[in-house]
């Protein structure tokens, strides 16, 4: 029996084995089910907390507008008393004792015009002086206005109603009121000031459940709040930002979600037209989801349940179907790893042993293709040499604006007299290893070696975006390598190397270009034809790199160039411009000038001679 169940797995299509799969993966679909509904109630439940905050804003807001009109009217009334002369004698004084018994909140009211105002002082005034008795305060404790009331004073007397929240100001936890009295030519000649305790507000702001409610003014003071503690403190919330959104809101009123000290927020505000105060409604998203999050882990625990009897699922007729499966991953690290030589052989004649067989093949012809790619890429550039090998370079060429560059080693010929062939060719390889580094960490691709000379490419087959900045960093960096590099040289076999650099750049036509039994690619064009030509110049200009004037107009805000003499090129008939590159723009170390790089390249003025080379008229120097 087990002989022919082994045969049943054997013959068993992969069809068969994913369909057992999938049958124990719509059971952990369930549990994904369940969080989506979870994510449906957390988006209702976050509804019903914005109408939540929205609505307690707006009844708070309502209790608030009643209470402050109130104090409005008795302060109106308070001050009539204290600014009028009674015939009976104490009429006032029992008027006033009869005020603070009626409201024990006010425990001082006052009138100030804009003499007394001048001097800090009330015109007149009266105080509860059980409280004053109670918090064993001076009796002349509010007889002063407080200097950092003086401001919102001057406010008042324009004619706007303020409140002001005094704790810490005044020696007890009192709120300030102050309306304007009486109107004059020049706005309002006196106004009334009463103070009130914190509790007149506070009580209104308690029993919000998991929501905090507080009341703020214009200025982001508070004034109201629940914990008692926090409106003694007198602090502003204008960084809050449910405040600032309150007080730059040309609405009256508002909702926010907001981030304050890392805690994740939903707030709602009222705005109340006396004194800029607005009604904040606030609660944290972990107290307002809470609810949401307790369902959220009861789903995970069901989700834990349905997963394992998954996996017990999937472990008992999965187990065979894995195991081939995990062979390939691994041979796929050893592909990866470059051992393309894998030791798999199918476990099975369903679609994963053919699928081996087929696995086992590609890393047989991945290997003779690495072979090929390894040895092609010595002779062609890497990326030139992929994109071959992936068919991606058009035959017969394609237009491209790209920067071109020529190097050449000076007096190379002289060099090379004087070491034998085997030294000639070690100290090549050295020399062009360097120099091919630097190009190619600069996003350039080395088009051909020309005896010493080198001919690089910017900008093709793919472009950077910044392919002559790129290929004049390039050229900086030959020269600050040759720097070090010629430190260690002077001697006979070990000549100091001086080499001269010509960057042109512009459109070419670039491509596979060669007959059907060799072909190479290259750029070719008047771009190039230039950029050889500026790079001869280099010698009798006495400089190590040269730029045409088409490079620097696209590079002339990153490096610093000076402008040569013009010339006249063969096959041009226009004069060309071209500049020295003294160094990078921002540099410090970059030579101020033309006589001071030649200074740093060793190069002596005196022999710095603008004749024309012997030999093919390549070139023909303007005199200035």
């Amino acid at each position: 029996m087990a002989v022919k169940h082994h045969s049943f797995l054997y013959r068993m299509k992969i069809r068969t084995k994913i369909i057992l799969a999938v049958s124990a993966i719509i059971v952990v679909s369930v549990s994904g089910m369940i969080v989506l509904a979870t994510v449906f109630f957390r988006d209702d439940n976050e509804k019903r907390i914005k109408e939540n905050n929205h609505a307690l804003a707006e009844v708070v807001a309502l209790k608030v507008r009643s209470d402050v009109s109130v104090l409005v009217e008795k302060a109106h009334f308070i001050a009539a008393i204290l600014t009028q002369e009674f015939k009976v004698k104490n009429q006032k004084a029992e008027l006033l004792n009869l005020f603070f018994k009626n409201d024990p909140n006010i425990v001082f009211a006052g009138v100030i015009t804009r003499k007394s105002f001048a001097n800090m002082e009330y015109a007149a005034s009266s105080q509860q002086e059980s409280f004053i008795t109670s918090q064993g305060l001076k009796a002349d404790s509010f007889q002063t206005i407080p200097s950092v009331f003086r401001e919102r004073c001057s406010q008042v007397f324009g004619g706007v109603g303020v409140i002001e929240n005094m704790s810490g100001v005044l020696p007890a936890p009192l709120v300030a009121l102050a309306v304007p009295l009486k109107a004059g030519t020049n706005g309002y000649e006196s106004i009334a000031v009463v103070y009130v305790t914190i509790d007149r507000f506070t009580e209104a702001f308690k029993n919000a459940g998991i929501t905090e409610l507080f009341m703020v003014n214009g200025n982001g003071d508070v004034i109201a709040h629940a914990d008692a503690s926090v409106v003694t403190a007198r602090g502003k919330l204008t960084t809050s930002p449910i405040v600032r959104s309150m007080l730059t809101s040309v609405m009256d009123n508002g909702q926010l979600r907001y981030e304050e000290n890392g805690v994740s927020r939903f707030g709602a505000f009222k705005k109340i037209e006396f004194g800029g105060l607005g009604i904040i409604a606030s609660v944290t998203e972990n107290t307002a989801f809470e609810a949401v999050y307790i369902l959220q882990r009861r789903n995970f625990l069901i989700m834990m349940i349905v997963l394992c009897a998954a996996i017990l699922v999937l472990y008992i007729f999965g187990k065979r179907l894995t195991a081939p499966i995990i062979r390939l991953a691994d041979a796929t690290k050893e592909i990866k790893s470059g051992n393309f030589r894998v030791a798999i052989t199918p476990a099975s004649g369903d679609e994963i042993g053919a699928l081996t067989s087929s696995f086992v093949e590609m890393g047989l012809g991945l290997e003779e293709r690495e072979r090929v790619k390894a040895a092609f890429g010595k002779f062609v550039n890497k990326d030139i040499a992929e994109k071959a090998m992936r068919g991606e370079i058009k035959l017969g060429g394609e237009r491209k604006n790209v920067a071109v560059f020529f190097s050449d080693i000076r007096s190379f010929t002289s060099i090379s007299e004087k070491l034998e062939p085997e030294e000639v060719v070690e100290f090549l390889n050295e020399y062009m290893t360097a120099m091919v580094n630097l190009i190619t960490g600069s996003s350039g691709v080395v088009d051909k070696f020309i005896g010493d000379a080198i001919m690089a490419v910017w900008g093709a087959p793919e472009s950077r975006g910044n392919d002559t900045a790129n290929a004049v960093g390039a050229a900086l960096a030959m020269r600050e390598h040759l720097i070090v590099y010629n430190k260690t040289r002077g001697t006979v076999k070990k000549p100091v190397i001086r080499i001269g650099i010509g960057i042109n750049s512009g459109p070419v036509l670039a491509g596979q270009i060669g007959s059907e039994q060799k072909l190479e690619y290259t750029v070719i064009g008047d771009t190039v034809n230039l950029a050889s030509r500026v790079e001869t110049l280099t010698k009798p200009f006495g400089t190590d790199i040269l730029i045409s004037s088409d490079a620097y107009a696209l590079v002339k805000d990153i490096f610093v160039t000076t402008p040569m003499q013009k010339i006249k090129v063969k096959g041009k008939d226009e004069a060309q411009q071209v500049y020295a590159v003294l160094g990078r723009a921002g540099d410090a170390n970059c030579p101020k000038t033309i006589d001071e790089l030649r200074s740093i390249l060793g190069i002596d003025p005196a022999k710095v001679t603008m004749n024309e080379e012997d030999g093919e008229k390549k070139y023909e120097i303007i005199s200035q």
